[in-house]
């Protein structure tokens, strides 16, 4: 079962942090750390 944050994540993976910083308007540390927890985990849900 695919989540929104799971779509969000494929669709953005050929672009650049710096991009999607920006098109999002957060800051670049918040899109690296959200990208390396995917990459980690395959998930962007909080651990209980």
């Amino acid at each position: 079962m695919q989540t929104a944050s799971t779509n969000i994540c494929e669709r953005m993976c050929s672009k650049s942090i710096c991009e999607i910083s920006l098109l999002l308007n957060i800051p670049q540390s918040t899109v690296s750390g959200i990208i390396t927890k995917w990459k980690q985990l395959g998930t962007t849900a909080t651990k209980p």
